[in-house]
C-alpha cells in the first residue's frame, strides 16, 4: 500500500496562486469575487494606480465599492511575481508588478493563509509618457554637419529659462522652493511638465542656511536622499543644516529646475474662464503674472509660526522670536534664556544656549515623548534605513514602499513593540527624566514616535544630546506650567514663579497649512480644504472623523487644480513620484476618475 506524499505549498506559489485569482475576478469584472481573497480584517491601499487617489479601503465592502466604481476604466491585468515570497510569524508576503490600462505599477502583498490582509497597489509610471532614463535617455549629442550650425545645450536651457513664465506659461507653479518643492520639480521635470518653483529666499538651501548655527538632520542619511540623486556614500549620518543647503542648491542645478529665487507669491486666483490660476509674484522687484494650470503649495508640514499672545509681550526689554528666527546662541552667554516648549526645536535651541554658555530653562507645558537618537536609528528605522539595511538588500525604493505598505489604520501595532523596547532599553534616562520634572508619553497609545508625528506633527524629541543636559539640571525646567505674564527684565509663570529673562524664545509650533491658502487665495478657499496634515484618529491635536490617509496630502484636494505638498525628506521623495504622476497625467489629457474625494474637516 503506498502512501500519498503532500508537497508542502511554498511562500511563493501561496502568493503567485492568489495573484493569479485576483487577477481573474478583475478580468473578469467580479469584484465580489476579487474582495472574496481578503481576509475578516483587511486593507488595500492604493497610490493612485486604481483610484487617482491616495486612499485605504478598509475591509472586504469597501474594497467592492472602490472596484466597483474603477474597474470599467483601470482594466489592470499582467500580475506577476518579483522573485520569491517570504514566510514569518504565519504572514506571507511578497512583491509583484502589474498593469492597468493607462499605467505600469509595482504591489506588495501580505496573506495570512490564503487570503489577504494587506495589499498594497502604487502606479511606477504612465504608458507612453515614460521618463527618459536608461534606455529611453535622450542623445545629447547631435552628430553630423548642419549648416548654420545648432544651438548648444547652453544656449537652449537659456532660452527655456527667457520663455518659460514670459512667453510661455508654466503647466505648474509650485509655491515654496524648499526640499519638497524642489524634489517635485525633478520629478515634474523628468516627466517633460514644464514647472516653475517660486521661493522668496535668495538661494535655494536658504530655508536651511537662515535656521539656528547647531541644526542638524535628527533622521539618518539613508532616510533623507533626494530623488534621483542620493547623497554621497561618505555623507555624515545626520547632515549639518547648512551642507544640506548646499547640497539643495547644488540639486537645483544639476537637475536643471526653473527655479525663481527671490521671488515672493503675492495673490492667487483661479480664472474660471481660461481654466488657469493667476499667480501674482514680485520677482526680484519686478510683479509677474504666471497663469498655470496646476498650483502646489510645497511649504513644508506646516503653517504659519504659532506665537502666543501673553500679557505684556510689548513692554519686554530683552528679546524675543519665535524658535524659526532664532539665530543661535552666540550672542547670550552668561545671560538668562526662557525657551517656551519642550518639543524638537526647544531641546535643540536651549542645548545651543547652553553650549554657549547661557543660564537657560525650558519651560515644559505638556508632556513630551523622547525617542533617544541610537535607539530609534536601530530599533525603528535599522531594518528599513541603514547601511545594514543596504547589506540585506533594501534600498531606498525598496524601503519606501514598505514603509508604505503598512496602512494607517494598523501602523501603530507594528510601532508599540518598537517603543516598548525603547522603555526598557533607555529606562535609567528616563527615569533620571522624570526625577527631574520631565513630563514623559509614548503616544495615547505608546505608539511612539512617528504616530505622533502623523497625527499632529508635534510632541516629541528625538535626543541627540540635549536630554541628558535636562536630566542633570543643567538645562532648568519647569514643567506643568506657562508663562501668565512678561515683564520688562523677566517672565512670570503660572504657578506665580519668576524668571529673569534677557531671551524668550516661543518654541511654539505652526498652525495647518491651510492657514497660507487663507491669505494666499482666500479665506473660503481655506476652509473649502480645510486641515492639512493628521489622520483622524481622535488623539490630542488629530479631531476625527477618521481619514485612513494624511488629509490633503500629494492627492486631490476639495479645490480643483489645487494641491499639497510637504512632510520630511521622506515622504517628500517617496509622495512626490504620485503627486508629479497625477500632475503630468492631467497635462496629458488622460481620463482620472478619482475615487471618493476627501471631503474638508476642521477649518482654519
Amino acid at each position: 500500500m503506498s502512501e500519498t506524499l503532500t508537497v508542502p505549498v511554498t511562500p511563493t506559489a501561496r502568493a503567485a496562486a492568489w495573484l493569479a485569482r485576483l487577477e481573474a475576478a478583475l478580468a473578469a469584472r467580479d469584484s465580489a469575487a476579487a474582495a472574496a481573497l481578503f481576509d475578516d480584517e483587511c486593507y488595500w491601499r492604493d497610490l493612485v494606480s486604481f483610484t487617482w487617489n491616495l486612499r485605504t479601503e478598509e475591509g472586504r465592502d469597501a474594497i467592492r465599492e472602490m472596484l466597483d466604481a474603477q474597474l470599467g476604466t483601470v482594466a489592470p491585468s499582467g500580475f506577476r511575481l518579483q522573485g520569491e515570497a517570504s514566510e514569518a510569524g504565519g504572514v506571507t508576503e511578497a512583491w509583484f508588478d502589474f498593469e492597468t490600462a493607462q499605467a505600469r505599477g509595482t504591489g506588495h502583498l501580505r496573506l495570512k493563509g490564503d487570503l489577504a490582509w494587506t495589499l498594497l497597489t502604487t502606479m511606477s509610471e504612465l504608458k507612453g509618457f515614460e521618463e527618459k532614463k536608461g534606455r529611453r535617455r535622450i542623445k545629447g549629442a547631435e552628430h553630423g554637419a548642419q549648416a548654420g550650425g545648432r544651438a548648444s545645450w547652453l544656449e537652449r536651457r537659456q532660452q527655456e529659462l527667457a520663455a518659460l513664465g514670459d512667453t510661455e506659461q508654466p503647466e505648474v507653479v509650485i509655491i515654496g522652493g524648499g526640499q519638497g518643492g524642489i524634489g517635485l520639480g525633478a520629478r515634474l521635470r523628468r516627466l517633460g511638465v514644464p514647472t516653475i518653483i517660486i521661493e522668496k529666499n535668495a538661494r535655494a538651501g536658504d530655508s536651511w542656511r537662515n535656521r539656528y548655527k547647531s541644526l542638524c538632520l535628527h533622521d539618518p542619511v539613508w532616510y533623507d536622499h533626494m530623488p534621483y540623486l542620493p547623497f554621497p556614500d561618505d555623507w555624515p549620518v545626520f547632515c549639518p543644516k547648512d551642507k544640506v543647503g548646499d547640497w539643495l542648491e547644488m540639486y537645483v542645478k544639476v537637475m536643471e529646475l526653473n527655479y525663481w529665487s527671490s521671488t515672493v507669491a503675492e495673490k492667487c486666483r483661479w480664472d474660471e474662464a481660461s481654466g488657469r490660476w493667476e499667480v501674482r509674484v514680485v520677482r526680484e522687484g519686478r510683479p509677474v503674472t504666471l497663469r498655470p494650470r496646476q498650483l502646489v503649495f510645497a511649504l513644508g508640514v506646516s503653517g504659519y509660526a504659532n506665537v502666543p499672545q501673553i500679557p505684556g509681550a510689548e513692554r519686554f526689554e530683552g528679546t524675543q522670536h519665535h524658535s524659526s528666527r532664532h539665530p543661535g546662541g552666540a550672542a547670550w552667554a552668561g545671560r538668562k534664556a526662557v525657551v517656551l516648549g519642550s518639543n524638537n526645536s526647544a531641546h535643540d535651541i536651549c542645548a545651543d544656549l547652553w553650549e554657549h554658555g547661557a543660564d537657560v530653562t525650558m519651560i515644559q507645558r505638556s508632556s513630551t515623548h523622547i525617542a533617544p537618537s541610537d535607539s530609534l536609528m536601530e530599533l525603528a528605522l535599522g531594518g528599513l534605513y541603514s547601511e545594514q539595511a543596504l547589506e540585506n538588500g533594501v534600498g531606498t525604493e525598496k524601503a519606501d514602499l514598505l514603509f508604505a505598505s503598512v496602512p494607517y489604520r494598523i501602523m501603530h501595532t507594528f510601532h508599540i513593540p518598537v517603543y516598548e523596547e525603547m522603555k526598557r532599553r533607555d529606562a535609567d534616562l528616563y527615569a533620571r527624566l522624570e526625577k527631574a520634572g520631565f513630563l514623559l508619553d509614548f503616544g495615547e497609545d505608546g505608539s511612539g514616535l512617528f504616530m505622533k508625528y502623523l497625527r499632529r506633527g508635534s510632541g516629541y524629541y528625538i535626543d541627540v544630546g540635549a536630554s541628558e543636559l535636562v536630566a542633570d539640571g543643567r538645562i532648568h525646567l519647569k514643567s506643568r506650567v506657562g508663562i501668565e505674564r512678561i515683564n520688562p527684565r523677566s517672565v512670570t509663570l503660572t504657578d506665580g514663579t519668576e524668571l529673569p529673562c534677557d531671551l524668550l524664545v516661543y518654541a511654539t509650533g505652526y498652525g495647518s497649512m491651510n492657514s497660507w491658502l487663507a491669505d494666499l487665495i482666500s479665506p473660503e478657499v481655506a476652509d473649502q480644504v480645510g486641515k492639512c496634515w493628521g489622520l483622524g484618529s481622535a488623539t490630542t491635536k488629530d479631531p476625527g472623523p477618521w481619514e485612513g490617509e494624511l488629509r490633503n496630502m500629494w492627492k486631490p484636494t476639495p479645490v480643483e487644480n489645487l494641491w499639497i505638498h510637504g512632510g520630511n525628506l521622506h515622504q517628500s521623495r517617496c509622495y512626490s513620484q504620485y503627486l508629479a504622476l497625477q500632475l503630468k497625467a492631467r497635462m496629458e489629457g488622460l481620463a482620472t476618475p478619482v475615487h471618493k474625494p476627501a471631503p474638508s474637516h476642521h477649518r482654519r
